[in-house]
């Protein structure tokens, strides 16, 4: 199965329209992420608000192979927002496979930027953080359904006692970093849980993202 990060998925925000985000922070509270695009890529997740004493959190549950993922098309100025911060907190996470290899390209919690080419799709590259108990934090990968993504594992969170995980990652210098390019702007942002290809069971909350200048 082709991976969010694959040409095919990457491509979608070309039928969309652009609207440029202003140079102001943006904040997605997890009722606004609740709102993003649905993608399945083999059945559902389940993404669901819940309140909690953190406040109202969005709760992905993966149960029975599924991958599917909540998108953002909109023209992102990294320019004016190149930051990008969120809050997550690893419920159950994906402990069998090795996420080198398409059996082991699962992760209860990831998020990703994509930098798509409109005309020339293999130019396409996309970054996607990652919590995962199966590589140490910092380390990075070419993720194995599409060599234009590049893997970063930010966090090894092993379940609810690691609590919540905040991340505050550049992404213009990420692309220039693991990509080699400069950009300027961004076409999509999403979030995904997904268990299709280990068969485990994952569960994260997300929490608010947002997208700010230096």
């Amino acid at each position: 199965m082709h991976r969010p990060t694959g040409l095919s998925l990457i491509c979608m925000a070309m039928a969309l329209g652009s609207t440029a985000i202003a140079a102001d922070e943006q904040v997605f509270q997890p009722a606004d992420i609740a709102h993003w695009a649905p993608h399945s890529f083999a059945g559902d997740t389940d993404y669901a608000l819940e309140e909690t004493r953190e406040g109202e959190v969005l709760v992905a549950d993966c149960r029975e192979g599924t991958a599917s993922g909540l998108f953002y098309r909109e023209s992102i100025d990294l320019t004016q927002t190149p930051v990008i911060e969120w809050r997550w907190r690893v419920l159950d996470p994906i402990s069998a496979g090795d996420p080198e290899t398409k059996a082991g390209d699962d992760y209860a919690a990831r998020i990703y930027a994509v930098d798509e080419h409109a005309i020339l799709r293999w130019r396409t590259r996309a970054l996607n953080y990652v919590s995962t108990t199966r590589q140490p934090k910092g380390a990075d990968w070419a993720n194995r359904y599409a060599s234009q993504a590049r893997m970063i594992a930010v966090d090894n969170a092993g379940g609810q006692a690691d609590g919540w995980q905040t991340h505050r990652r550049n992404l213009r210098e990420d692309f220039q970093r693991f990509h080699d390019r400069e950009v300027d702007t961004i076409e999509a942002l999403a979030i995904m849980t997904d268990c299709d290809d280990t068969g485990e069971t994952a569960r994260a909350q997300y929490g608010t993202i947002r997208l700010r200048p230096e």
